[in-house]
């Protein structure tokens, strides 16, 4: 039987591809922080309250997209042969960055609202 791709050498080629997407990942989360850091600054500078709202927003969807990319690598991690450990493994760590994701994603539409409603949101951000 004509075996196109060996399985060690199909596993180290999802490896490497593993990595360029936890490096993406990380570098999404690195870069929104960083541009984020930068108009905090600049915000804290200018004393405009409803700007730092903005600058979580931003950030926020940085983090989102971050998670997005970890989670990509997580599952692509577990495309070959996966044993019900990994598996497991995979579960436990979907269930925490969807939760994630999803909180996060509700705190941005939860602040987009206030940006655009132009109301003062308090220290916590209010309550549903």
């Amino acid at each position: 039987m004509l075996d196109l791709l060996p399985e060690e050498t199909l596993r180290e080629f999802v490896n490497l591809l593993v990595r360029l997407i936890e490096v993406a990942g990380a570098a999404v989360i690195f870069s929104g922080a960083a541009i984020a850091f930068v108009r905090f600054v600049v915000v804290a500078v200018r004393r405009h309250d409803q700007g730092f709202i903005a600058v979580r927003l931003f950030l926020g969807r940085f983090l989102a997209l971050g998670l997005e990319f970890q989670l990509a690598s997580d599952v692509l991690r577990t495309a070959i042969a996966p044993s019900f450990t990994q598996i497991g493994q995979l579960a436990a760590i979907a269930a925490i960055r969807t939760a994630l994701n999803f909180f996060l994603n509700r705190e941005i539409e939860r602040e987009g609202r206030a940006v655009e409603g132009g109301g003062d949101r308090g220290p916590r951000g209010g309550e549903d």
